[in-house]
């Protein structure tokens, strides 16, 4: 009788458990893995949505606590989890789950793959927290196996900023199982109440200073003052969105924003809208960009980063530069008022999606990856 083969135990470890693009991400890879090769394992250092999710699709999820990076009082236990799961594989997304992951993986001479789905340092730090965040990149990229950059312009910023840095670049995808446009939705636009004649704008992401909510509000006041058919669907948490919404109330367009929560409906969301906007600082590889083009949405975002990668100006897509206001509320004013050119960009994007970005051939990558590592020749 021939032996079935040991299936590969990988480790899939994040930060936290809300939905958000690298938990999106996790949540795509596990569920198209191979699972007659592998067997997934997912480890979050904080609860949430995402954990939920998990225990739906049948992989094991698990919380270990802690919501600071190099904490110490978590490695032994991290170490105590992954003997206890006998993890053949430790696969780590962002730089807060490789920090309180690498020392543990490293006593147990575990190979370690670090995705990084976006840079912990950017410009807008203050200098000497941007240089100890280059440092602990520094530390852990070149601890580990392999690095993964979810875009070209990552691992060019990991070569600027790092020196003697090495990535292969595996961009992300979207599960078109989900975000499939031409599946049936519950009406969310009547839910919130939006009138049947209104455009409505979407603004699905992190409410953090990394996405400029203060600036996408600020351009939606001066769409709403010239195009009053207008409404703007903020969806998401964040340390400002209580600045948000006092925003919205000084600049009198509260009445036309609808402000909720994160929630696990994502395509029913994307379905309602009109157009996506993203007005990131920067980005890695937004996958709620790729979301909504797989929806067939008018995107407006950033000329910032990975976003430029996955977005072909005036094709898919309108590109804007960051933090500019009037540039925002002017391309979101022209989706609005050319029907046609909207049209176009929501064809092309869910066509650009199809062709380039799919969440399988993604995962397909990975996983011949996670096979080389554990060849005696390793990844070259």
């Amino acid at each position: 009788m021939t032996q079935t083969p040991k299936k590969i135990n990988v480790l899939e470890a994040i930060r936290q458990g809300k939905i958000g693009g690298g938990e999106s991400h996790v949540l795509d890879l596990v569920s198209y893995l191979d699972k007659q090769r592998f067997k997934p394992v997912v480890l979050s250092f904080t609860d949430g949505p995402m954990m939920q999710s998990l225990q739906q699709m049948g992989v094991p999820g698990y919380v270990i606590h802690t919501e600071k990076p190099f904490d110490i009082r978590v490695w032994k236990q991290v170490k105590d989890f992954l003997r206890k799961q006998e993890i053949d594989i430790v696969h780590v997304h962002g730089t807060r789950a490789n920090t309180n992951v690498l020392w543990a993986a490293r006593t147990l001479k575990l190979p370690v793959i670090y995705t990084i789905h976006g840079w912990s340092f950017h410009d807008d730090l203050p200098f000497f927290k941007r240089m100890a965040r280059i440092v602990a990149e520094k530390i852990i990229t070149f601890n580990t196996r392999l690095n993964i950059t979810v875009s070209d312009a990552n691992q060019y910023t990991g070569h600027k900023a790092l020196g003697a840095f090495k990535s292969v670049v595996v961009k992300n995808g979207v599960n078109l199982r989900r975000f499939n446009a031409s599946a049936t939705y519950p009406d969310v636009k009547a839910a919130y109440g939006i009138p049947e004649h209104h455009l409505v704008l979407g603004y699905i992401v992190r409410i953090t200073g990394q996405k400029d909510p203060l600036g996408m509000i600020r351009a939606f006041a001066a769409v709403y003052a010239a195009r009053p058919d207008v409404t703007l669907l903020m969806i998401g948490e964040g340390d400002l969105k209580d600045a948000a919404v006092q925003l919205a109330k000084d600049l009198q367009v509260d009445s036309r924003i609808v402000f909720d929560n994160f929630r696990t409906d994502v395509p029913a969301v994307l379905h309602a809208i009109d157009i996506y906007c993203l007005p990131s600082l920067w980005e890695g590889f937004p996958i709620g960009v790729l979301e909504a083009m797989a929806m067939g949405k008018a995107v407006i975002a950033s000329d910032v980063d990975g976003t430029k990668e996955a977005i072909q100006h005036e094709v898919t897509g309108l590109l804007v530069p960051p933090k500019d206001t009037p540039a925002l509320a002017e391309a979101i004013i022209r989706l609005v008022d050319d029907t046609q050119l909207r049209q176009e960009l929501q064809t092309n994007a869910r066509n650009s999606i199809i062709a380039n970005f799919d969440a399988k051939i993604m995962t397909g990558k990975i996983e011949t990856l996670y096979q080389q590592l554990l060849t005696p020749t390793g990844v070259d």
